[in-house]
């Protein structure tokens, strides 16, 4: 497919969303919203993946928001009936959310990989991911405080779950540089690699391990974690409970225990898709 700011593959049933902005840093641009809508929905249509890498070109992950773009956009200050303005300026914001919706939503794992920066909207996107894996350089900043906004495409709501909470509201508070060290011991990436290739490597092993497994369970692990966000237990024990009781029934588990017991690889049928 045609994507301005991004290339999607897939292979191994693992589709793997590459930014391209590389001369750029991998700026967020006008085309980079709609592009990672259309590369998630294009996964979502397809029932042979079953995990996404999302990485990126050149030197840093991306340095965020194209504050160039945002100016002359409308996301800056401009004049005209005050209301309707702002009421516009939301459902920007908005629209700019589901961009990364999308991956939090998406029914296959999302493996992020990030070198050098992680910047701003970097950080929006790669708390929506399941998991992070980075090189031994990278970074992170919650960098919307050192131009004057709030961060408000998805970080303040998802990293909660991820960091302690005064962790979080130094970080964000500051726009201090999180580096990977600190990110590793505080489990916000899963492993370090010297270089970017072979962090990337890391992460499309990882993904071909999920991929690996029953697409059926793996959606339902997903589905369930993403429910259990900010509910009581016997919320999410209700809510496991009404998924294995509509799921159970499939083939996906008789398949996997009969390829335990003969010490086989267990082979998967594709996801139906809509």
């Amino acid at each position: 497919m045609e994507l301005e700011t991004l290339r999607l593959e897939v292979a191994d049933n693992v589709a793997h969303v590459r930014m391209t902005r590389a001369a750029a840093l991998n700026t967020m641009n006008a085309a980079f919203w709609t592009d990672m809508i259309e590369a998630f929905d294009a996964i979502e249509r397809d029932g042979s993946v079953r995990a996404v890498v999302i990485s990126s070109s050149g030197k840093h992950f991306t340095a965020g928001l194209d504050l160039k773009w945002a100016a002359e956009d409308g996301l800056a200050s401009r004049g005209g009936e005050v209301a309707r303005a702002r009421e516009a300026l939301r459902r920007k914001v908005k629209r700019m959310q589901e961009s990364f919706n999308v991956i939090d939503r998406c029914r296959a794992p999302v493996v992020a990989v990030v070198q050098g920066g992680c910047i701003g909207g970097g950080v929006d996107l790669v708390t929506a991911c399941d998991i992070r894996i980075g090189t031994a350089d990278c970074f992170f900043t919650i960098q919307e405080v050192n131009v004057g906004i709030v961060a408000d495409v998805g970080t303040l709501q998802r990293i909660p779950h991820l960091l302690p909470q005064g962790l979080v509201r130094e970080l964000a508070y500051t726009g201090r540089r999180f580096t990977a060290a600190e990110a590793l011991r505080h489990g916000f990436v899963n492993s370090l690699h010297d270089g970017h290739d072979a962090a990337i490597a890391a992460g499309l092993a990882l993904a071909r391990e999920i991929a690996s497994k029953s697409p059926m369970a793996i959606a339902g692990i997903k589905q369930v974690l993403n429910h259990g966000r900010g509910r009581t237990v016997e919320d999410g024990l209700e809510y496991v409970a009404v998924w294995n009781a509509a799921m159970l029934p499939g083939e996906d588990m008789e398949v996997a225990v009969k390829a335990q017991m003969a010490r086989e690889t267990p082979r998967f049928r594709d996801m139906k898709t809509g």
